[in-house]
């Protein structure tokens, strides 16, 4: 009766490795660590970007536990996905005895209260045990990315570069109609050849000719305009250089193939999505926010819509190419559903249709890249 009670473990600590995470700043870096044999958790700080200080901290965990335990334990560090990339998780894989996982920060379960404490300190210890829970099997816990490699990574920037500069392009043209438009001139293209010529013959809506300073205005933004067109040529001459020889672009060359699906749908399509290996269709379809998200509890029983928690840059590229299936493969088995579908909805059936036929063609796709499956009634040119 006079014994005292023991009290156990919050976490197990006996599963045989030292757990870090890492909370990344751009001035400090902190690391939260639970090794075994101890139940509380310790804290270290190096300097943000000091990667030799980062593997000296980790080399002195395990000294400490091999000296506590007399075994020397490996090391796995957690990290969120954030704005230092994968160069970090890259590093740390090569070091010998450390395993590195990047895990989707949106995945991890937190407090729902409207008013939580939130800190490094916190976030640390959440990722600890987040990652424990995942290394003792629990798949649900959190979603840990796949990491692209060197190659597959610097070889989408391809794509994404041309979209940065596709949006730009089109903020300068809508400043130059804009500026035109507020002097009464209407009509003018800025992405004609002759836009030169063009500008030098435009009269107000009075019929006077251009105001000195708009004009002057209107010839520096024709500047950036025309450089922006020219970077876009090169980044396309840049893509379509690419060898096709290689594993990461074999989806792209039969993607190609298909009527309908140009160069930069194919390389969107291969570079965000088919690069990496999925086990069935539901996979791939909420790795592209595509997947739907019901709500239902009890009585409760309806569909919110799509997830969008997938890749952006993936969903938005398949909407966009299940448009141009309906044009340019009108005797497609997806085509004739798509239209059936339509027939009997009203109102919103169209769009709500249009993003249905997204998830069925990037099945479709996924198939057909990686399996040789033959769309049922698509046009393919020989490859």
């Amino acid at each position: 009766m006079s014994a005292a009670p023991v009290s156990p473990a919050a976490i197990r600590v006996d599963l045989g490795a030292i757990f870090v995470s890492l909370e990344l700043s751009k001035s400090t870096w902190l690391l939260t660590s639970l090794s075994p044999g101890s139940e509380k958790m310790s804290r270290h700080t190096v300097s943000g970007g000091d990667l030799p200080a980062l593997l000296t901290c980790l080399e002195g965990l395990r000294d400490k536990a091999q000296a506590r335990e007399a075994v020397r334990y490996p090391v796995i560090v957690i990290q969120e996905a954030g704005l230092d990339g994968f160069w970090i998780h890259r590093a740390l894989a090569s070091e010998i005895g450390v395993t590195s996982h990047v895990v989707d920060a949106a995945s991890i379960a937190v407090s729902r209260r409207h008013r939580r404490a939130k800190t490094d300190r916190i976030d640390g210890e959440t990722l600890v045990r987040t990652l424990m829970a995942w290394i003792r099997g629990e798949p649900r816990v959190c979603s840990m990315l796949r990491i692209p490699t060197v190659e597959e990574e610097d070889r989408r920037r391809i794509g994404r570069e041309r979209t940065a500069l596709v949006k730009e392009r089109t903020l300068h043209t809508n400043r130059i109609k804009g500026l035109l438009f507020s002097v009464g001139v209407r009509g003018y293209e800025p992405n004609r050849r002759d836009r030169r010529r063009c500008l030098e013959e435009l009269r107000t809506g009075s019929g006077q000719p251009l105001p000195v300073h708009l004009k002057a205005m209107l010839v520096r933004e024709l500047d950036r305009l025309e450089l922006l067109i020219e970077q876009i040529k090169r980044v396309e001459a840049e893509r379509d250089s690419l060898p096709a020889t290689t594993a990461s672009s074999a989806p792209q060359a039969m993607l190609a193939t298909i009527k309908g699906i140009g160069p930069e749908f194919a390389s969107v399509l291969a570079g965000e999505g088919l690069f990496r290996h999925f086990d069935n269709r539901r996979q791939i379809a909420a790795y592209a926010g595509l997947a739907p998200s019901p709500w239902c509890s009890g009585s409760i029983d309806r569909e919110q819509g799509v997830a969008k928690a997938g890749n952006p840059r993936l969903r938005t590229a398949m909407v966009q190419a299940a448009w141009l299936w309906l044009r340019f493969q009108p005797n497609s088995a997806l085509t004739r559903w798509f239209q059936e579908r339509v027939s009997r909805a009203c109102g919103r059936g169209k769009k709500i249709a249009i993003v249905a036929l997204a998830r069925k063609l990037l099945v479709a796709f996924w198939k057909f890249a990686t399996g040789g499956v033959v769309i049922e009634g698509a046009i393919v040119a020989k490859a």
